[in-house]
């Protein structure tokens, strides 16, 4: 079979960012409508104006929810946050790579290889943390960051501030450790 017998992939359909929020518990339709999204290419990408933040800049409740200086504020925040948090992996494993001594003394190594298990479900816990950041750039590229998943109300921006990762209103946030603290009693 020659290359032009071949047949070319099928495309696969781009979806559209919903116009309003979905729960993510139960399906019902939420109170607020996302903002709408500009296309380019086949990824979904916010509309890149020439917005300019100032250093000391912070969001307020003064403007719009969710404006395009709110995103850019918070997009920033979370890929600063990533950043160091690849840095601080990478001179992890280069610390790992060279501390690769062996120990003559038994409890030396021991305290070697503890120190080695905690570092790793430290940095475990940053690979964990960097899924959640990817996941909040990905909302923020298709409209939804801001509002919460379970009743898609927006989220408060002193809450995204100090948890730019949060999916839940504080509100929802609290209901949902109450619910886990009965059913980790049972």
């Amino acid at each position: 079979m020659g290359k032009s017998d071949r047949k070319k992939p099928a495309k696969k359909a781009v979806r559209k960012a919903p116009t309003s929020a979905l729960n993510g518990r139960n399906g019902s339709r939420a109170k607020f409508a996302k903002p709408e999204t500009a296309r380019q290419g086949a990824g979904v990408r916010l509309s890149q104006s020439a917005i300019v933040l100032p250093e000391d800049y912070r969001p307020s409740e003064n403007e719009p929810f969710m404006n395009e200086r709110h995103k850019l504020y918070f997009r920033k925040k979370l890929v600063a946050w990533k950043e160091e948090i690849v840095r601080q992996n990478r001179e992890t494993l280069h610390v790992l790579h060279e501390d690769s001594a062996q120990h003559a003394d038994l409890a030396d190594r021991a305290t070697s290889e503890t120190d080695r298990a905690l570092e790793l479900r430290a940095r475990d816990r940053q690979r964990k943390l960097i899924a959640k950041i990817d996941a909040a750039l990905a909302r923020i590229e298709d409209g939804s960051y801001g509002y919460c998943e379970e009743t898609g109300e927006p989220i408060g921006l002193k809450r995204l501030d100090a948890r730019p990762i949060a999916t839940l209103s504080l509100e929802a946030q609290e209901r949902h450790e109450r619910r886990e603290r009965v059913f980790r009693e049972d």
